[in-house]
């Protein structure tokens, strides 16, 4: 097989590797698209990804949609023809695997037979990603359930959404995330602080308001969106030093206040314990589940709730060969988000 693979780092080529053989709970599946996720992604070609134990060589990619071809002897909530989400490539010649997903043939888990048959939680807890999307779905589109999943875990965990008004840092992929679900979930109001070249597109995706990251003044007027009492709850997209400090003037008392980006984590991790000291409630990086989220946020793409031509143009994928320039678009703000495909 065909995979996308970082030699080290800022150096991005495809090699041809061994293909996977599924295990008795595993399913072999032909990748068809990935999503380029703009901070993972990035972050591991440039070796940048804050987060320890990431070797290289390494198979890129971890938002990638794959069709089962065979399935192993104890899989029973798996079947060929299945669309699986985040499906990839294990470890292999030498190249370990951030979930794999840009390769041509990749592996998934029945995590609910391995759970029914009473093997250790540890062993398929980690698999709950592995579910299966409804007949029809566009493979390409649903790239971005993995981000959807994620972020609507996160939010709903933060707090009740219906109602509220809230403020999302950062204009990247996962802020329009948290902007989409929140609208689509009932928020009262939602303003967004960001880069001012997607101002328009937030207005587009029913952003309150939106204030250029780099102007305070601007950030000080998001206070008409807020209402006297202030912003219910906070996503910090991002993870920047200062970014949350920056805005808590806004915030009501006892806001709920979530960290979900990571561009300067050890430092934010330090900063959140003073935050709660001043009576917000306040979740870290990875306090969701993505497995949990999996049937809302499928339902939400069916109602047309999401859409994921608000992140990218899904007729249009790069091919693997030019993953590459997929990473860049996305770099140079062309797109929020970019689809590659992978086989077929």
């Amino acid at each position: 097989m065909r995979a996308a693979v970082v030699e080290s780092h800022g150096v991005l080529a495809i090699r041809t590797l061994s293909d996977p053989v599924p295990g008795p709970y595993e399913v072999l599946t032909q990748q068809l698209f990935g999503g380029i996720c703009a901070a993972t992604d990035r972050h591991l070609v440039e070796g940048k990804l804050p987060i320890p134990g990431i070797s290289y060589p390494l198979i890129l990619g971890h938002e990638a949609i794959g069709r089962v071809v065979e399935v192993g002897a104890k899989v029973r909530n798996l079947k060929a023809g299945d669309l699986v989400t985040r499906t990839g490539a294990p470890a292999t010649d030498g190249c370990a695997a951030y979930w794999g997903g840009f390769a041509e043939l990749g592996l998934g888990r029945d995590f609910a037979a391995m759970r029914d048959d009473g093997l250790p939680e540890a062993e398929w807890t980690a698999h709950t990603i592995n579910r299966v999307l409804p007949p029809g779905t566009d493979p390409a589109s649903a790239t971005m359930m993995i981000t959807w999943r994620e972020t609507l875990s996160y939010l709903t965990r933060l707090g009740p959404v219906s109602g509220k008004r809230l403020l999302v840092l950062g204009s990247g992929g996962n802020g329009f995330s948290f902007l989409a679900l929140a609208r689509a979930l009932g928020a009262d109001a939602v303003a967004m602080v960001g880069n001012p070249a997607w101002a328009a597109h937030a207005a587009h995706a029913g952003a309150a308001a939106f204030a250029d990251y780099r102007d305070t003044a601007a950030i000080a007027n998001l206070r008409s969106v807020a209402g006297p009492a202030g912003f219910d709850l906070l996503l910090d997209a991002v993870g920047h030093t200062g970014g949350i400090e920056g805005v808590l003037s806004l915030m009501a008392p006892g806001a709920g206040i979530g960290l979900y980006g990571i561009e300067a984590l050890g430092e934010r991790m330090a900063a959140l314990k003073a935050i709660t000291a001043q009576g917000f409630r306040v979740h870290g990086p990875g306090e969701y589940a993505e497995g949990e989220a999996h049937d809302q946020a499928v339902a939400l793409m069916a109602s047309g709730a999401l859409d994921a031509r608000l992140w990218f143009d899904p007729t249009k994928p790069y091919p693997l060969d030019r993953i590459g320039d997929a990473l860049a678009a996305v770099a140079n703000r062309e797109s929020l988000k970019a689809v590659v495909r992978i086989t077929g």
